[in-house]
């Protein structure tokens, strides 16, 4: 079985985005790793030739910023990440550059690809999702989160990113056929100095919004206060990945949230009764569950 990771990144050090951590993190259950570094104006093409340089390959490339609706630029990007991994591989592992994978996940994930390789009835693998926010110490409670999301699929060419490349589709629009496995996600991209955060907010709304939107919609200030932005959040009492712990040593802001003071919005709350007591996850799912499909294959 042969594994290859996938992402694409562009000005990584201006925006602070932790692309080397979610390489890393995956690394050592790939064969090899296809980053698209799209033109910058800092050294993240230094950066990631740094990464390693033996499993990495490096794909150097412009993002047509004139795909300014729905953030298409980040699928063009993905795809073209995608399109270089070679056909010898049975799997195709994509991380984006705030995400990382805890350790513990590792032999999860693997053992998963092994079981699932040669069944042409699945696509790909669906992960959990832990969002974090303004701190390594709280994690998003609300629904407006994505719970879960499509990480590993299979390496077939007619799979591609979808929209602004949070998911895939194949074919013509279709679903992809996932398993559910025992794996997170760690979702650190609303983790950053206050200052790239406001950064990044002004720079990557302009590929979903014109700017009379922007205009509106952006505050002019050189941090963002993530306190004005809070919906609902829960304390994270676990460990982080080990490729984190330099990062998370090196914080210098402070955010502090008394989670006693959650307000849940009438439509978390109907979300919330429907999953509970009715069993209904409403959800967006740009996926399609092989129903009991992992328990039958144990």
């Amino acid at each position: 079985m042969k594994v290859t990771g996938f992402t694409f990144v562009k000005n990584a050090l201006i925006y602070d985005y932790l692309v080397v951590e979610a390489i890393k993190s995956i690394l050592p259950i790939c064969d090899e790793f296809v980053v698209a570094v799209g033109k910058s104006e800092d050294e993240t093409l230094e950066l990631i030739k740094s990464i390693d340089p033996v499993k990495i390959r490096i794909i150097e490339t412009e993002w047509d910023e004139s795909l300014r609706e729905g953030g298409r630029v980040l699928a063009v990007e993905t795809n073209k990440a995608f399109a270089e991994i070679s056909t010898d591989s049975d799997w195709a592992f994509y991380i984006q550059g705030d995400e990382v994978v805890h350790e513990k996940f590792l032999p999860v994930i693997k053992e998963n690809m092994e079981r699932y390789a040669d069944d042409k009835r699945v696509d790909g693998l669906l992960f959990h999702y832990k969002h974090f926010y303004g701190s390594y110490d709280y994690v998003g409670a609300s629904a407006n989160w994505y719970p879960h999301e499509i990480r590993v699929i299979k390496n077939d060419k007619s799979i591609y990113s979808y929209r602004d490349a949070q998911g895939f589709r194949k074919g013509d629009n279709q679903k992809l056929k996932v398993v559910p496995i025992d794996a997170y996600i760690y979702h650190y991209g609303w983790v950053k100095d206050p200052r790239a955060m406001q950064k990044k907010r002004q720079s990557f709304n302009k590929l979903w919004h014109d700017d009379a939107w922007i205009e509106e919609n952006i505050e002019k200030v050189d941090k963002f206060d993530y306190e004005s932005h809070v919906r609902e959040l829960k304390r994270f009492t676990d460990g982080h990945p080990a490729v984190m712990q330099p990062r998370i040593d090196k914080l210098n802001w402070k955010f502090e949230y008394d989670i006693s003071e959650n307000r849940r919005s009438g439509k978390d709350k109907a979300k919330g009764i429907l999953k509970k007591y009715f069993g209904v996850d409403t959800s967006y799912r740009n996926y399609e569950i092989l129903k009991n499909y992992s328990k039958k294959k144990a």
